[in-house]
């Protein structure tokens, strides 16, 4: 089981994924985020929602498929926590997990993610995203989880 997590907790690092993509997530629908590069990071996340939203053919039918409408959808904040549990590199078998069509999986890795949980109320970060990975509540990034 998942450990509760007081919000905000200062020492999470967030990752900034464009909606529908972040809802998806937070409902357990996506399971593997696809990123040009692996990561070291395990364990919990903050989702950050994005300021604007993945208009490729693929996410509005993924949205679409899950009757997402997605001008509702929470932009700019954190919805949720997830845990990143393993990275690897993407193949046609993570096509249903990541939402993406396999053409665009080809020099992809998948981020393998569990155990989503969503934030009651989203959060306002008070520091904005800076780069892939940034800490909402921290001027910089310290500590040994920073690297990826």
């Amino acid at each position: 089981m998942a450990k509760r997590i007081k919000h905000p907790d200062k020492s999470l690092p967030a990752l900034g994924i464009r909606q529908p993509w972040a809802e998806l997530i937070m409902r357990g629908s996506k399971t593997i985020e696809l990123r040009s590069s692996q990561t070291k990071i395990r364990g919990p996340i903050y989702v950050y929602a994005s300021k604007t939203l993945a208009k490729t053919p693929h996410a509005i039918q993924a949205a679409e498929d899950m009757e997402i409408e997605t001008e509702t959808l929470p932009t700019g904040v954190l919805i949720g926590t997830v845990e990143i549990v393993d990275s690897f590199p993407a193949t046609e078998e993570h096509v249903d997990a990541s939402g993406v069509p396999a053409s665009l999986l080809k020099g992809k890795f998948g981020w393998k993610l569990a155990n989503p949980r969503r934030i009651k109320s989203p959060l306002v970060p008070e520091y904005l995203p800076y780069g892939v990975w940034f800490y909402p509540y921290l001027r910089k990034q310290t500590g040994t989880r920073q690297k990826q």
